[in-house]
């Protein structure tokens, strides 16, 4: 009898596998091979917070729900999902970034900004409030390895406040920046390429 119960469970849990299977491999299918998009191999610079988890719960977004228009293209940072949208003025183009987001309420910055600038290679000048609650960070790092806003930055409105990459991937997905939103190098890489100076920016 309990081996009967036995072998029908297998079976039900096998076709319950067979029925979400399709469902996982569409959710693998990224639009660049999975060693570019999820990188391993890159030195990792000192992690200073303890966090939990790493994970983006991606939420279907709308750039009509944000934006009057399109203009020159549309991003939208969602800090509870930890995503940035990606909408280009033609209405056509369309990317979804896991990312990190802002250690605590206190550090993010909400509402609407734009890019105003663009760098290869950026170097790092922590704040004062950065260097108040660690010390130990320099009062300037060159780009390279080490640098927190890994190969692209882009700029906003807002002093202080970036769209960058990182070198540290285990950052993405987690509350991990002190108000910056930051994706993987090959991403930030891929919609640098995509933005314009003056793309409108919301993050909520």
């Amino acid at each position: 009898m309990s081996d009967s119960r036995f072998s029908r469970r297998r079976v039900l849990l096998a076709g319950g596998a067979v029925l979400f299977t399709p469902a996982i491999l569409r959710a693998q299918d990224v639009p660049m091979p999975v060693d570019e998009a999820f990188p391993a191999v890159e030195p990792a610079i000192r992690d200073q917070y303890p966090v939990k988890r790493n994970s983006s719960a991606f939420i279907w977004q709308d750039w009509r729900d944000h934006f009057d228009s399109l203009g020159k293209g549309a991003i939208l940072c969602d800090t509870v999902s930890r995503a940035v949208h990606y909408w280009g003025g033609d209405n056509e183009t369309y990317r979804l970034y896991p990312t990190s987001v802002p250690m605590s309420d206190e550090l993010t910055k909400r509402g609407y900004t734009s890019v105003v600038r663009k760098k290869v290679g950026p170097t790092w000048t922590p704040t004062a409030n950065m260097r108040e609650r660690d010390p130990s960070l320099p009062a300037f790092m060159d780009a390279g390895p080490g640098n927190p806003l890994g190969t692209h930055a882009m700029y906003l409105t807002w002093p202080a406040y970036l769209i960058h990459g990182t070198h540290d991937t285990r950052k993405i997905g987690r509350q991990s920046s002190s108000g910056c939103i930051g994706l993987y190098n090959p991403h930030i890489k891929q919609l640098f390429e995509l933005t314009e100076i003056g793309t409108q920016v919301r993050i909520i």
